[in-house]
């Protein structure tokens, strides 16, 4: 039952947590949890950013497994998962962008951020420990791991081999064998890569600002169109009490003037009276 208490809970909404944290240990307390009560009231509502992480691993687990299964290939030394781990990370922090603003909350590039790294540091660990998944309590800092072991790994083969080469008087051949240039190449091409993304990073962004936009140009444009007709509701609702209460003081007019003639008949007719 905790662990159900416990999966629910970090899938509330941030400002609804405490409320939800209490109703769910009431919840397990009734059923005669008390032990699995009491340590689900220990947590502590998470900053913005390890919420919207939980988030994505409760409603986004495609990318978030794609993320992980990247990082797995990664540490084995498979450099081609580079591309799969960096697409993952930005469309992880898409989604985590809308899920902050789906919720009325400012997805701040601080607060981007901090969940792009929480994310990072869970992909080259493989594991939410020592949180249970998905019920991250706190952003998770680098562990040090950014593709460093294997490409540190090629850059000492490399140096060995080119030390080896000049020690013998041949020219410096890197260990996969590409010539200076070659690698040249590469890094050109990286480079350009990084630009790329990077370009293709602004245009998503300016693209998102755009969506947003024209989404609260729809919604003010219905509101206003609700409010004309609420307006002209009420417009109507004015007039007909208007002609309601017009009709209502000609009658008392008739009333008070059939009252005042009555009275005076009755007064010609019994001067006593």
């Amino acid at each position: 039952m905790y662990d159900a208490a416990l999966a629910a809970l970090y899938q509330a909404p941030h400002r609804a947590f405490v409320a939800e944290r209490n109703r769910l240990a009431a919840e397990l307390k009734s059923k005669g949890d008390r032990a699995g009560a009491a340590r689900l009231r220990q947590r502590r509502r998470p900053p913005l950013s390890a919420w919207a992480v939980n988030q994505l691993y409760w409603h986004e687990r495609a990318l978030f497994d794609a993320l992980i299964q990247a990082a797995e290939r990664l540490r084995a030394g498979d450099l081609s998962a580079a591309s799969g781990h960096r697409d993952a990370l930005f469309d992880l922090r898409e989604r985590a962008e809308a899920w902050l603003t789906g919720e009325g909350h400012a997805a701040t590039n601080a607060t981007l951020e901090r969940v792009t790294t929480t994310l990072a540091a869970l992909a080259a660990a493989g594991t939410f420990d020592p949180d249970s998944p998905g019920a991250l309590s706190a952003d998770r800092d680098p562990t040090g791991f950014d593709f460093a072991p294997v490409v540190t790994a090629r850059a000492e083969d490399e140096a060995t081999n080119a030390r080896a080469k000049r020690a013998k008087g041949a020219p410096e051949v890197p260990s996969n064998g590409a010539t200076q240039d070659e690698r040249a190449r590469a890094r050109e091409r990286a480079a350009a890569e990084r630009l790329r993304f990077e370009r293709e990073r602004a245009e998503a962004a300016a693209k998102r600002r755009r969506e947003k936009q024209e989404a609260e140009r729809r919604r003010i444009a219905a509101s206003l169109r609700d409010a004309a007709t609420e307006l002209a509701t009420r417009t109507r609702e004015l007039e007909r009490i208007r002609r309601e209460l017009a009709r209502a003081e000609a009658a008392v007019d008739r009333a008070r003037t059939a009252h005042e003639e009555l009275a005076a008949r009755l007064a010609e007719l019994d001067p006593d009276a």
